[in-house]
């Protein structure tokens, strides 16, 4: 039986019944991963029944990440939110994004909790948070993320805890929760290896905060990931031949830095090549989420430990996790965003970042959230933090989409997340792209060569051809041309 600290029991709609119109309200969760479950439901169901009285009931939420369907998708539907930060990845909450029927901050991730204690926001008015227990001291044991759930403690004026039964009391083991000073006299954080621990194994709150607890017992929902295709197989084979390369260039360590990975099926595609080639010694990762591939290389002995913000894994790998956690408990070190995410953290330790991109103008600008520089997807997410400050930063993406009528590679991007300034490697299916040490002329010629679909090739050669000359050439007539012939007849080409 898990201790709720002798806090009232509340049902779902009971801790529903606290949230008001115009509330901003903060729920755990980094992904799906430790988001709160049933009392985002409740609040749209509440949402629902305002409405047909013809009351007004929208809330502002904000969360670590992106979310769960509870969250991004049952309050959106219930016509619930008025406004959201830092993150999502819900078609439901995009669509109404896009159509400008809901305020979106897409922000950096290290930032969020610094932002929301400097109350750059406004008042948190209620936070709804995950975990496996509440003593009566006010020690919060999350579950499978950390995210920015302990500033969302510190900073409500009232806390709502699920406490979620599914979730077995020995994820705690993994978690190093701290909360940064504010600025100006911040000390240095002590995080000198990817193992390093410096804080709790719970968060802290109020007591006096804490309205009450609701009692359940739900799986996370995150999704399987499919199988690699033959083109995530090619880019993840190009990577690892790449670093290959590097190691031997840096034969006299033989140690690699450790790598981060964006989610999904190219990131896992490519940590299961860097798994199965013995070229690759043994590393570790400084990462922003634990996901599937991790479990099964930790298991093998290839990954030997992890820092990382949540376990975004599929339940199978988190049964494993849990049934292994002697080794796991002390193999993974789960932290708060501002640590996970924090930008001289990841310079000192000198990550290889491999993130993934939607496209990449012919200089090494990435597009990594926006559709025709318009319609967010997603975000940017932690992507921008790792590539900016990475001792190697990869951006990774499929030449080509929909049977070959978009082109990933484009002479210039309408929307623009990671600069020049911070891309060094880009990777297609075609080939990869070293761009270190080259000017822009060069970094055009090799991109358009190694990276872009052979199909596009000779209309960017000959963009760069028409171009007016300057340090950087483009034709500011024709830059958007592939993209407006794309809204028009549905491809790039004519």
């Amino acid at each position: 039986m898990y201790l709720n600290g002798n806090f009232p029991v509340l049902t779902a709609e009971e801790a529903a019944s606290f949230i008001h119109h115009n509330d901003l309200v903060a729920f755990s969760g980094f992904s799906p991963a430790g988001a709160a479950k049933v009392v985002p439901s409740a609040i749209a169901s509440r949402a629902k029944e305002l409405h047909q009285k013809g009351e007004a009931f929208k809330i502002r939420v904000l969360t670590g990440a992106s979310s769960s369907n509870a969250i991004d998708k049952d309050l959106v539907e219930a016509d619930a939110v008025s406004w959201r930060a830092p993150y999502q990845g819900v078609s439901a909450i995009r669509q109404r994004i896009n159509a400008q029927d809901v305020e979106y901050i897409d922000m950096h991730l290290s930032a969020v909790p610094q932002t929301v204690d400097a109350g750059f926001f406004g008042k948190v008015n209620v936070a709804v948070i995950e975990a496996t227990e509440i003593t009566a001291d006010g020690r919060v044991y999350l579950t499978t993320s950390i995210g920015a759930s302990p500033t969302f403690l510190k900073c409500a004026d009232k806390v709502i805890i699920e406490i979620n039964s599914y979730h077995s009391p020995r994820l705690r083991e993994m978690a190093d929760i701290s909360i940064m000073p504010p600025p100006p006299r911040r000390n240095p954080i002590p995080i000198f290896e990817t193992m390093t621990r410096i804080g709790w194994p719970y968060a802290t709150v109020d007591p006096s905060k804490v309205l009450g607890v609701v009692l359940t017992d739900k799986p996370d929902e995150v999704m399987d990931f499919n199988l690699p295709d033959d083109v995530s197989k090619k880019i993840a084979g190009h990577v690892v031949d790449f670093l290959v390369k590097e190691l031997r260039l840096r034969s006299k360590t033989q140690r690699l830095y450790p790598f981060q990975a964006g989610v999904g099926n190219v990131a896992n595609a490519v940590l299961s090549a860097l798994g199965e080639n013995e070229a690759i010694p043994p590393f570790y990762m400084y990462t922003e989420v634990m996901q599937d591939a991790m479990v099964d290389l930790m298991l093998e002995g290839k990954l030997l430990g992890a820092s990382a913000c949540s376990l975004t894994v599929t339940a199978e790998k988190l049964k494993q996790i849990v049934s292994h956690m002697d080794l796991f408990g002390s193999h993974v070190v789960l932290r708060p965003q501002e640590f996970s995410n924090h930008p001289g953290i990841i310079r000192r330790l000198g990550v290889i970042a491999l993130n993934t991109a939607l496209e990449v103008d012919i200089y090494g600008n990435a597009n990594s959230s926006h559709i025709y520089g318009t319609d967010v997807l997603n975000g940017i997410g932690g992507s921008g933090e790792f590539t900016r400050n990475a001792y190697l930063s990869v951006l990774m993406t499929p030449s080509t989409a929909k049977n070959d009528k978009i082109s990933a590679i484009v002479p210039m991007c309408p929307h623009v997340d990671n600069n020049e300034h911070s891309v060094q490697v880009i990777v297609t299916e075609q080939g990869l792209a070293d761009l270190r040490g080259l000017g822009p002329a060069h970094r055009a010629e090799v991109l358009i060569e190694t990276c872009a679909h052979p199909k596009y090739r000779d209309y960017l050669y000959q963009y760069v051809k028409d171009s007016r000359k300057g340090h950087i050439r483009h034709n500011l007539e024709k830059c958007f041309e592939l993209h407006r012939n794309l809204m028009h007849t549905g491809q790039m080409l004519p």
